[in-house]
């Protein structure tokens, strides 16, 4: 059966290079297209919460969805088909899923993402704050001092405001402290952190720690490969 793993950060903090790196693990000839990664997706996506549910998210209220969520998670990590990831004849031995979400739980007390039977483990990645702050006032076409501030409210997010549909659904970040705190100091989840600063300076070894965690095998060539293709000064 594939394992899942989930991908957490906060946003901004070098996600998609990793799952960058991942991807071109099995890249042929040329490297994978940075906007068209082929991996597990986000979790806070909106197509497999309806497929997998069989309700339009669109009629749910946030709060209906997140205690839906954890049921689809677990339907997903025990194989449930899903046309927006992997049919099970095509699913690879890991399957990485980027997550945004804080580690948090449902109004029933149960974790969002499901826990044990969402997930089999987490590579958590975690980048300077000052380097954040930059890079998310871009994102966010904001000023660093509106970033900051946005760093530091414990009641932020992503896809938060009621009565709109977002493309996404609800992901509670709880700030930049809260986000890293709340998956480091869970308890459910086995946890692999990785700094962004680290594998700038140790890419294949970061990467190769990682993937010993998660429990996928790679090559030498492979690594060699992936960090060549996935190389940021490329």
């Amino acid at each position: 059966m594939t394992r899942t793993i989930w991908l957490p950060s906060y946003p901004k903090s070098g996600n998609t290079w990793f799952r960058m790196l991942v991807v071109n693990l099995s890249a042929v000839g040329r490297p994978v297209d940075i906007n068209d990664l082929p991996d597990g997706g986000i979790a806070s996506a909106r197509g497999p919460f309806d497929y997998m549910s069989l309700i339009d998210s669109g009629l749910l209220t946030h709060d209906e969805i997140d205690a839906l969520r954890p049921r689809v998670y677990e339907e997903l990590a025990r194989g449930g088909r899903n046309d927006e990831y992997d049919a099970p004849e095509d699913a690879p031995p890991v399957r990485f899923v980027k997550a945004h979400d804080a580690y948090t739980l449902t109004a029933k007390g149960e974790p969002l993402l499901a826990g044990r039977r969402g997930a089999d483990g987490a590579i958590v990645i975690v980048r300077d704050p000052r380097d954040v702050a930059p890079s998310l006032a871009n994102h966010n076409r904001s000023s660093i001092d509106e970033a900051i501030e946005f760093m530091n409210d414990p009641g932020a997010g992503y896809c938060m405001k009621p009565g709109r549909l977002h493309n996404q659904l609800r992901q509670q970040l709880l700030g930049w402290s809260g986000h890293i705190a709340s998956w480091l100091d869970q308890t459910d989840l086995p946890v692999h952190l990785v700094r962004y600063e680290d594998l700038q300076a140790d890419t294949p070894g970061e990467l190769c720690r990682a993937l010993d965690f998660a429990g996928r095998r790679a090559s030498d060539e492979d690594i060699r490969r992936a960090v060549s293709f996935a190389s940021l000064t490329s």
